[in-house]
């Protein structure tokens, strides 16, 4: 860490950078500047980054493939750009390496790429379920799958469910934001919830937690997590991101779409980059998927808001992936009739 650069944390370096930026946009500019510098944020948190001066360019590199899994490429492009104001301007304040921006590299766009929608479609969904409830009931890949799909939920709220969180009379899952005891929901306290699985969907977990092949296990704070990892400990966000993008690995459960073998995919093997697949989906893109499904079985956007713990401008403006068509669709059927 060079001796020249003061210290400052992400946190204040996010408020300070919107402060300087607030009088010369528009709001809508700076609201989106605040929604692409929060991933940032939820990235440092991660990794335990405290402090702007310790960022590298491997640290950038980093970032930029942990985004890159849940999002469409001309998003990504986006969300850089506003990462690299950022940095520009820590660097003027001596925050971050002067240059560090520059290191700060996106993916070239594939062709037809501005169009692309990444989520999880329902037919994959249905085909990964069934192949799962045949072949699979109730392994560790069949629940995370089940509750994700059906629920919307984000890798944090799932890593913060606890065995005793699954409530049999309601079918339904309860999330708490529980800091003090290791993990917290994404809106604090404003996202606790019960969240309704289902007689099937909550056989599933229940199954699941059952399941011989699970290990029993108990956190450091005490409690017992709903997922474990080999040694019984509660998983991190990235390992439930891991868990999740080979259990939805195409070839994991149907055929190449791809045309490719195990010899010549690069996304196959114990130490192959499953996001190196073009057809892998990412925890957010389930979310997405299972937030856009909601919404063309016709359940009101404000049902989905709570629900999924989205606001309706962030549902409608990152996470409503249907087609004009289908949209058309739901609202004809609640016209008046003729």
């Amino acid at each position: 860490m060079p001796d020249d650069l003061e210290p400052l944390s992400p946190e204040e370096g996010v408020d300070r950078f919107l402060t300087h930026r607030e009088p010369s946009v528009r709001e809508s500019t700076l609201n989106n500047a605040k929604t692409r510098l929060r991933y940032f944020l939820d990235w440092c948190d991660e990794r335990d980054v405290e402090n702007l001066n310790s960022l590298s360019g491997r640290d950038m590199s980093d970032f930029v493939a942990w985004r890159r899994g849940d999002i469409a490429p001309i998003t990504l492009q986006k969300q850089l750009s506003t990462i690299r104001q950022a940095l520009r301007w820590w660097a003027d304040i001596e925050a971050v390496d002067e240059g560090l921006a520059e290191k700060v590299h996106a993916p070239e766009l594939p062709d037809g790429a501005e169009s692309r929608d990444v989520h999880l479609d329902p037919d994959r969904a249905k085909a990964a379920l069934e192949y799962y409830g045949r072949h699979r009931y109730a392994s560790r890949d069949h629940a995370l799958i089940a509750l994700i799909w059906r629920t919307g939920m984000r890798r944090g709220a799932v890593q913060s469910l606890d065995r005793d969180d699954l409530e049999p009379d309601g079918h339904a899952v309860r999330l708490e934001h529980r800091i003090d005891e290791g993990t917290k929901l994404k809106n604090g306290e404003a996202g606790e919830r019960w969240v309704y699985l289902g007689p099937k969907w909550f056989q599933i977990l229940a199954d699941y937690v059952d399941n011989p092949d699970r290990v029993q296990g108990t956190d450091e704070y005490g409690r017992k997590p709903l997922f474990t990892t080999q040694d019984g400990g509660r998983p991190s966000p990235q390992t439930i991101y891991k868990w999740l993008m080979r259990a939805l690995h195409p070839c994991s459960y149907a055929s190449c779409p791809h045309d490719r073998t195990p010899e010549t995919c690069d996304a196959r093997g114990r130490s192959a980059n499953v996001a190196d697949c073009p057809s892998s989906r990412s925890p957010h893109a389930v979310r997405r998927g299972a937030i856009t499904h909601h919404l063309t079985e016709d359940t009101p956007p404000e049902t989905v808001s709570e629900r999924m713990d989205v606001s309706l401008d962030v549902l409608y403006q990152h996470y409503d992936a249907r087609t004009e068509r289908e949209k058309m669709d739901v609202r004809t059927n609640h016209l008046p009739d003729e």
